[in-house]
């Protein structure tokens, strides 16, 4: 692919198994490989800071967290945008007034509605975001209850529903300033998604660490699997979605891979000519 390039990398669904913290190690060598070959690899999550910590360890250059709230560059902060007191206090009592499950995420923790797990569990498998929060619940990955919560700004609200219309409300007070992301889903699934701030998205955290490091648009690729990553993949050069991925992803992509658990990240590094 010629010129060094910035590969912008989803975790849950892309580069681990939903909810999980260990990614292959076919593809950790890949994104090693491509480093020494003078590429930059960067974290662009749905994940806070707190739930993508652990895999930090793997030596990212920077990060895209809070699906674009929260972005890194060499340890450098390049943007930092929490909801306001206001904003978070509306969209609470407008989405637990009908019903919904909602888990508020800061840069160092997350806090869960009660019986959520209760909930997760009669819903069926095979969506990535849900799985991460099974997974989430199941082994505490740091998610505390709501009636700990202690006022740390927030990032993003996630939300879980059996019902459309229970959104209804909080999309007529909040959706002027918040997209309704929700995510892809079978059938008989469950609603589940996030509000998103429009001020960011994962497509513009990848436009701010390439303004930054003066890398043009067109030397970026971008690998994801769910709806939260759709402006990443209308923003970066070269697409990438996972064979696991959402049908509209794989739409606007470039290239469709094999999923995590058959080293399809590994595999399309090496078609991309990146190691």
């Amino acid at each position: 692919m010629g010129n060094k390039k910035l590969i912008f990398i989803d975790i849950d669904g892309t580069l681990t198994l939903p909810g999980e913290n260990e990614p292959p190690q076919s593809a950790v060598e890949a994104i090693h490989r491509a480093q020494e070959k003078g590429n930059q690899c960067f974290l662009c999550s749905g994940r806070n800071w707190d739930m993508l910590s652990p895999l930090l360890k793997y030596g990212f250059d920077g990060v895209i967290a809070s699906s674009g709230g929260y972005v890194t560059c060499h340890d450098e902060v390049l943007y930092d945008c929490p909801m306001t007191p206001k904003q978070r206090d509306t969209a609470l009592s407008a989405l637990h007034r009908h019903g919904v499950f909602c888990t508020i995420e800061a840069k160092t923790g997350s806090w869960g509605d009660q019986n959520m797990d209760a909930f997760l569990k009669d819903q069926p498998a095979g969506n990535s975001e849900i799985e991460r929060w099974r997974k989430a619940l199941a082994s505490n990955l740091g998610i505390r209850p709501m009636g700990e919560y202690d006022g740390s700004p927030v990032y993003k609200v996630v939300i879980m529903c059996n019902e459309a219309s229970q959104l209804e409300e909080a999309r007529s007070l909040l959706e002027k300033d918040f997209h309704f992301v929700i995510q892809e889903v079978t059938a008989h699934s469950c609603l589940n998604g996030e509000l998103v701030n429009r001020k960011f998205d994962k497509g513009q955290g990848v436009r701010r660490i390439a303004e930054k490091l003066g890398v043009p648009l067109s030397d970026t690729v971008g690998f994801g699997d769910s709806m939260n990553d759709l402006e990443m993949m209308q923003t970066v050069e070269m697409p990438v979605c996972m064979g696991n991925g959402a049908e509209v992803l794989k739409k606007v992509s470039k290239l469709v891979c094999p999923p995590v658990q058959e080293d399809g990240l590994a595999k399309a590094f090496a078609q991309l000519g990146l190691v």
